[in-house]
């Protein structure tokens, strides 16, 4: 059967299927939205149906359930973009488990593909990957009603593995900034000098990459930014220091979004910069962890404080994740307190 066009309406798509005389619709943001779920829905009607009668579970491979729920949950997360770079990359992540039937995974499967996984990417990345399909398998139990149960929740997962502790140096920041070819001192133009100044703004507000992405010039109060919604799902009021109003002062004022870059360029634009200084080991978060550490040693705020600034709902993972003092703050800090 052909995929009929979908018809635009408004700001969406809808798309209408016919089955055995049912009309069946849905709306979607964009076309290919309309006609991926119309292929899935097509091919869930049609051997649904012919095993159904015969009592036979149908074939459906794990990647095809991924892509159905991307399309129905996962693009409306705010974590759509890792989740599309993952399924993207599905069959070289999950090897033959993409193309296998959801009916016949084992818990011996994902073992095997745990084990081998933990060997390829660091433990957090295997750890992230298997929350992800976990939670795929868990829409197809209790919102598709595929599944009597999810068998990712009868294997151990991977290990979190150490916190990454990662330091940008004030030499490795210099050679990163350099690439941006801005100076720092006029408005930037370019995306990469939007990611120097990404890089410099980060540093003196610990703020998330997606968080600088999301400014509007809406939230910017007297002294601070207000920040309406954050990863954990609150709001949160940033302080502002001299050189991040300074930076902010830079930007042209006919900017609503404060860094008009997207999210895949912005990404791309670092990794490239970050490679030409040699310094692939970087991550952009890295930046979080120094702008914390920073905090810490030149401004001596408490760590309730601190909590409130970076948004840190746990003040054990702020402490043993993100502050990174090296021996010699340590020593200084220590030093310095009997004075």
């Amino acid at each position: 059967m052909k995929i009929p066009k979908p018809r635009k309406r408004g700001d969406s798509y809808r798309i209408e299927l016919m089955f055995e005389g049912k009309r069946i619709s849905a709306t979607r943001d964009t076309e290919k939205e309309c006609e991926q779920w119309a292929a899935l829905k097509l091919l869930e009607l049609k051997t649904g149906k012919a095993l159904d009668e015969k009592g036979i579970k149908p074939q459906l491979p794990f990647k095809q359930l991924c892509e159905k729920y991307y399309i129905e949950r996962g693009s409306k997360l705010k974590s759509a973009y890792v989740i599309r770079s993952k399924l993207d990359n599905i069959d070289k992540i999950l090897g033959e488990l993409a193309t296998k039937s959801i009916y016949d995974f084992t818990p011996n499967d994902i073992v095997r593909w745990r084990n081998k996984r933990v060997l390829e990417v660091q433990s957090s990345t295997a750890l992230r990957e298997f929350a992800m399909f976990s939670a795929i398998f868990s829409y197809a139990e209790k919102e598709l009603f595929l599944l009597d149960s999810n068998v990712w929740t009868k294997v151990v997962k991977p290990l979190k593995g150490k916190p990454r502790s990662q330091r940008i140096t004030a030499e490795d920041q210099e050679k990163i900034f350099k690439r941006s070819k801005w100076d720092n001192q006029t408005a930037p133009y370019y995306s990469q000098h939007y990611v120097g100044w990404s890089l410099l703004f980060a540093l003196e507000t610990a703020m998330r990459q997606g968080e600088i992405l999301s400014m509007r010039r809406e939230h910017l109060r007297d002294g601070y930014i207000h920040l309406p919604m954050t990863k954990n799902g609150e709001s949160r009021d940033v302080p502002l220091s001299a050189e991040a109003k300074r930076l902010i002062s830079l930007l042209p004022d006919e900017n609503d979004f404060l860094v008009p870059v997207k999210v895949k360029t912005f990404k791309r634009t670092w990794i490239r910069m970050r490679d030409e200084a040699g310094l692939n080991h970087i991550n952009f978060h890295d930046t979080r962890h120094e702008a914390i550490t920073r905090m810490v040693k030149n401004r001596k705020l408490p760590v309730e404080v601190l909590a409130k600034i970076t948004g840190h709902r746990t003040i054990g993972i702020l402490i043993n994740t993100y502050y990174n003092p090296d021996a010699q703050d340590l020593v200084e800090m220590f030093n310095s307190s009997e004075s």
